[in-house]
């Protein structure tokens, strides 16, 4: 297995983009990624797409060839792969262009995620975010997407591992590095009160703890590590990606909904293959979809001891200069949750903190930074690391 290496970025703004379609969006990602590795369009042999629904969302089924089409890769017949897991499309469309370079199958792959979300009515989108879960056994029963993460907040609070307001603090976090990030839905730091006086969307949850419906897409450019040099000085060695998986349904993990032990897994799995502890890493970027997904994941990636995550979101402790600094890009809740594209923006955020590219948002001397990508609800977690040469 060669080492692998990510040499571009590339990321729109994320927001209620109504003036761009999908395929602009796609390809304005991705062009701007190729740009920043200093390749030509001739020299890329593979594209991974994430995206989780756009037969649903813009009546577009077979987005691999549309986007293949329309960059110009289809003239010279460069494979073009869609990748579907729900949240985690973008992370699970990474891994698989990892393993194509690692592997030798292929030298310069680009990874793209894209979706356009909000061109739908409000039940239609929920539908089918709630379709990313047991479909016939949660969904079909009135059992929505929200409604799964309620049940989680109201375990925790109830066993002791966070309290509502420690909960509602990942929200002041995310929106705090949001305000940084240029490319954010959401360029604003809110208060504590602001989260837990927002309107009820599930209770304990109300609208601040939920990432907004959102348009937008990402994009990567991967290589082997010891070809990077010949495109550019400013690369980050990817060290790990790991994948693992978990029951579809909420309710066929019995009392155990408080831990998304596909992350547990691969990020076992990870830091192993590394060789480093949770302890090393100084910038993660994390699955909030809901505020308590993200104190669930501080958690299960081993950053704090299950009932302090919340109290150490709560102290400012995940914020720039913090112990760890989460979500730099503003995460899901202020940056955007354009599903396809989150987990291909997560890697980009921790890809240009490793090559100290994140402008106002860096975190200084970062040597490992971690992704967390989520689909459904934990029933599909990557995990990757990576490192600053």
């Amino acid at each position: 297995m060669r080492e692998v290496a990510v040499i571009g970025t590339g990321v729109t703004k994320f927001g209620e983009l109504w003036n761009k379609s999908f395929r602009a969006l796609g390809i304005e990602a991705g062009m701007k990624a190729i740009e920043d590795a200093n390749l030509g369009g001739d020299e890329i042999d593979a594209m991974y797409i994430g995206n989780m629904s756009a037969g649903r969302f813009i009546n577009q089924q077979h987005i691999d060839a549309l986007i293949a089409d329309y960059t110009g890769m289809a003239s010279r017949n460069v494979p073009a792969i869609r990748v579907e897991a729900g949240g985690a499309s973008g992370g699970v469309a990474f891994r698989q262009a990892y393993m194509a370079v690692a592997s030798g199958i292929n030298d310069y792959v680009v990874v793209g995620g894209a979706e356009k979300m909000t061109d739908l009515d409000d039940p239609s989108i929920n539908s089918v975010l709630d379709a990313t879960a047991d479909a016939e056994w949660e969904a079909e029963m009135g059992v929505t997407f929200a409604g799964l993460h309620a049940m989680i907040a109201r375990r925790m609070i109830h066993e002791g591992i966070a309290t509502r307001e420690e909960i509602a603090s990942f929200a002041v976090n995310s929106h705090y590095h949001g305000a940084l990030n240029p490319n954010a839905q959401f360029r604003k730091e809110i208060k504590l009160d602001t989260v837990l006086r927002s309107g009820a969307v599930a209770e304990p949850l109300g609208v601040f703890d939920c990432a907004p419906i959102s348009d937008g897409a990402a994009a990567v450019v991967l290589c082997p590590l010891e070809k990077a040099k010949e495109h550019t000085d400013c690369y980050a060695k990817v060290s790990a990606v790991t994948q693992a998986s978990d029951s579809l349904a909420l309710f066929s993990r019995g009392e155990n909904i408080t831990s998304y032990q596909a992350t547990v897994v691969a990020a076992q799995q990870a830091y192993q293959q590394v060789g480093i502890t949770a302890k090393d890493i100084q910038v993660a970027e994390v699955h909030d979809n809901y505020t308590v997904s993200g104190i669930m994941a501080l958690q299960d990636l081993g950053f704090f001891p299950k009932g302090e995550a919340g109290k150490a979101v709560l102290d400012g402790q995940c914020m720039l200069g913090g112990k760890i600094a989460i979500n730099t890009s503003g995460g899901l809740k202020a940056r955007g949750h354009p599903i396809g594209a989150t987990g291909v923006a997560q890697v980009a955020e921790i890809a240009d903190q490793m090559r100290n590219r994140a402008d106002k948002r860096q975190v200084v001397n970062a040597k490992y930074g971690l992704a967390q990508n989520t689909g459904g609800i934990g029933s599909a977690a990557t995990v990757t690391i990576m490192e600053a040469i």
